[in-house]
């Protein structure tokens, strides 16, 4: 296992997301964790090779999938992503749905709907859980690469632009980077990729 995913992913704050809470979280409780965000998030935009961009991409997916409220919606949020990944895909709605309704202030709920609504060509659907996914976590670049693929459908190429830009600018390892012409690169971006070279 990569040392950057161990540091995170075995940290104390990422392991104390397994609790299930009874009720409300505490306020340092919510201070460890925007702490540990804020970490993986540098890692992720800081990252100088393809290896380190992966791994630090891991460990931002891992902490998004580990907030999940309790045992049993991240349960149904697993159940969804094998039924997605065996492409049962109306199975896999049905149980991001209960994700969702479960807990309506998860972003990873949308997030994970958002997919399975795009793969059915549900594209307003997804836009909309992917929306609403970015109100609640603005910087989740899952869903900036989401909302920029729909966007593309719909014809609005800037705007799709301006939301792949923002997502590199999170995450420069991003696949789909290789979309964003070299005029809208952001000037972190060029810090750690070669400009002579195609993305």
């Amino acid at each position: 296992m990569d040392n950057l995913v161990r540091k995170y992913l075995f940290s104390p704050f990422v392991l104390a997301l397994g609790i299930v809470f009874s009720g409300a979280l505490h306020a340092d409780k919510v201070s460890k964790l925007d702490q540990v965000k804020a970490e993986l998030l540098n890692s992720l935009a800081t990252a100088t090779t393809e290896q380190e961009g992966r791994a630090a991409e891991g460990a931002m997916w891992q902490f998004w999938f580990s907030l999940s409220p309790t045992s049993d919606i991240r349960t149904s949020l697993d159940a969804g992503i094998e039924r997605r990944e065996a492409y049962d895909f109306e199975a896999a709605e049905n149980h991001f749905d209960q994700v969702v309704n479960a807990a309506p202030d998860y972003a990873e709920g949308y997030n994970q709907r958002a997919f399975v609504r795009f793969l059915r060509e549900n594209f307003t659907g997804a836009q909309v859980d992917l929306e609403i996914a970015l109100e609640l976590e603005p910087k989740h670049f899952g869903a900036m690469s989401g909302l920029h693929h729909i966007l593309r459908i719909q014809n609005r190429h800037k705007a799709a632009m301006s939301l792949l830009q923002q997502a590199v600018s999170i995450h420069p390892w991003i696949q789909e980077r290789g979309a964003l012409p070299k005029g809208l690169w952001p000037e972190s971006y060029r810090d750690i990729h070669d400009p002579d070279l195609e993305i």
